[in-house]
């Protein structure tokens, strides 16, 4: 099944690069720096479905991006470095700062050596429950489940949801369909219920996906005594916070650091919103952040930064390094702020 959004923005991109536009709309666009965004790093193959191979580049792509952007001018640098990289004069040195999401190990075995190679510092935004398994990689598990299944059966509040996933179109179909219900119509509490149901009716070992690919204790423990490595908090359970009440959402926050205090010794400096999209984090979740003590807090919006960024550290949007588009050339692209506009509404500077 071809993903149309995907295509139309790779045709996007490709015009923007070989016809010379971009590089004239850069001179407009690029900002002081961006801050790129990783889940993944490994060479393993994803699941023939694919669904959710934007999540994972390989270290050579890493590799090639981290050489590109040395050639581009950039400087690589901690997020602690970012708010005073903000406030520097017009014309300094522009600067990366790199960042993953959810504390993947590979993060650390596959990632780490490229980091060391270049000298680039990268955080490492961990939420607890997930490295304890009392919270599921559930799009992991989904994916598997509707890989493994022919037809699913979902008892939800207006009746039994019958989904068919009988041929590949139909499992994109069913996945889409599903994660839906799973994020909008679900209260995010219960997730975890409807997914380990699924599982098991489906043979699926749903505590799997996180035991084989996140780090435990001990290896997050290893990993922020590590000079290039910062963990940061991504919250508690890893919930989609605009979708729950101010008090739930200062409490999974602060919850999330006090954990993170215990298992490290060391209170974490940065977040990262769960999911971090429009419908995931906004002036609310922002406002909380700051009223906790973050220096920063990162979305997963579109963009890169400007100076103007200085006044809103807790809405610092990102560069997606994803794996859908493992091509330096999209990248070299993306951190010079050309498709920031296109990717908001024609907005180029961008918060939440």
């Amino acid at each position: 099944m071809i993903d149309r959004g995907e295509l139309l923005r790779k045709l996007a991109l490709n015009m923007a690069r070989f016809s010379g536009l971009g590089a004239l709309a850069a001179r407009f666009t690029a900002g002081s720096g961006a801050i790129l965004m990783l889940h993944r790093v490994t060479r393993d193959p994803a699941l023939p479905s694919g669904i959710n191979r934007h999540l994972a580049i390989t270290p050579e792509f890493l590799d090639a991006v981290l050489c590109e952007m040395k050639t581009l001018g950039f400087r690589f640098v901690s997020m602690d470095e970012v708010p005073d990289l903000l406030t520097a004069p017009a014309g300094s040195e522009r600067f990366i700062a790199i960042t993953a999401d959810d504390g993947y190990r590979d993060n650390v075995t596959c990632a780490l050596p490229v980091l060391e190679k270049h000298g680039a510092p990268m955080t490492i935004y961990v939420a607890p429950a997930l490295i304890e398994g009392t919270i599921d990689l559930w799009w992991d598990v989904l994916e598997e489940i509707v890989y493994r299944s022919d037809r699913l059966y979902i008892d939800t509040a207006k009746g039994r949801m019958a989904v068919d996933a009988s041929t590949p179109v139909e499992k994109v179909r069913a996945n889409v369909a599903i994660h839906d219900y799973l994020t909008t119509e679900l209260p995010e509490e219960e997730q975890r219920r409807v997914i380990r149901a699924l599982a098991a009716a489906s043979g699926v070992d749903h505590a799997r996906p996180s035991r084989e690919t996140l780090m435990t204790w001990d290896e997050v423990r290893r990993a922020s005594r590590h000079p290039l490595l910062t963990i940061g908090a991504h919250t508690l359970h890893h919930f989609n916070l605009k979708r729950l009440s101010e008090e739930q959402v200062r409490r999974e926050m602060s919850d999330g650091v006090k954990y993170l205090e215990i298992e490290l010794g060391q209170t974490p400096r940065h977040l990262a919103y769960p999911y971090g999209y429009e419908t995931a984090v906004g002036a609310r979740e922002a406002r909380i952040a700051a009223e906790l003590g973050f220096a920063t807090a990162v979305t997963t919006r579109h963009g890169v930064l400007y100076p103007a960024h200085a006044g809103h550290l807790h809405a610092l949007p990102r560069i997606s390094i994803n794996g859908r588009y493992q091509q330096v050339g999209h990248i070299k692209t993306m951190v010079n702020g050309v498709t920031t506009p296109l990717a908001n509404r024609g907005r180029t500077f961008v918060t939440v």
